[in-house]
């Protein structure tokens, strides 16, 4: 991506104000992600493999958790005896507070917060068995962030563990991208109308920085996620990962 492209993105604080004001909206399992598609299958995709490939967790990371959604989700799906040691990442204190407090609610009695960047946050080498991160990826910028970031959350994956993703993406073929944008355009004002597509575009414009789901695939192989796989894609929305080498 271009670097003038990523001129007058917004800040971390400007994201950070964001979501410390909308925890409301984010803290649903069905409803919290309205403006992408397939957002439940995707939840449920990506916890589905997660617990495929690392059946009896010890610990997982979500990045990015809001609300807690996805740890909620993949908890939901073992038993009482055998959930994991829950860390959770986010910029936001009150989407921390809240995702905290939903996971005690499900029975999670090991919870740990780190409230900031992920890429500045002390990750334990080798520590995750699973690690999740819906929807928080196409924040970052440029080619370094985005390969340094992955290679982080590589080095925090135990050998033989994974990481699941969702998240917005763009295309590599131009063409192919505008059709996308305009379908994505198109599913916005059937759920909100003109102004909510407009709304949306605008914040995605000025916030996000997606790269295409082939890009990333490469990307996570390269940092040493050796197996990887797409679980689903619609639109400008995909659900893929990886595994590390056991």
């Amino acid at each position: 991506m271009a670097e003038r492209a990523l001129h007058g993105k917004s800040t971390i604080e400007e994201i950070r104000a964001r979501f410390d004001a909308d925890v409301e909206r984010f803290s649903s399992l069905e409803t919290g992600q309205k403006a992408t598609i397939d957002a439940p299958l995707a939840m449920e995709l990506i916890t589905g493999a997660a617990l495929a490939c690392s059946p009896r967790p010890r610990r997982v990371l979500d990045v990015g958790c809001g609300a807690g959604n996805n740890t909620l989700k993949l908890v939901s799906k073992l038993q009482a005896g055998a959930l994991p040691e829950c860390h959770l990442a986010d910029l936001s204190r009150p989407m921390l507070d809240r995702a905290e407090q939903r996971l005690r609610e499900a029975g999670v009695h090991s919870i740990r917060a780190f409230r900031g960047d992920i890429r500045e946050a002390a990750l334990e080498e080798g520590a995750y068995d699973i690690v999740l991160a819906a929807a928080v990826l196409h924040h970052l910028r440029d080619d370094a962030d985005w390969e340094s970031t992955l290679a982080k959350l590589f080095r925090a994956t135990a050998p033989g563990g994974c990481i699941w993703i969702t998240d917005l993406v763009a295309h590599e073929i131009p063409s192919v991208h505008d059709m996308m944008w305009e379908a994505y355009g198109g599913y916005l004002v059937s759920i909100g109308g003109a102004e909510y597509r407009d709304h949306v575009v605008d914040y995605i414009e000025k916030e996000d920085s997606p790269r295409p789901v082939t890009w990333q695939l490469d990307l996570l192989r390269r940092v040493g996620f050796v197996e990887v796989d797409i679980l689903h894609k619609n639109s400008c929305f995909a659900a893929f990962g990886g595994r590390r080498p056991s």
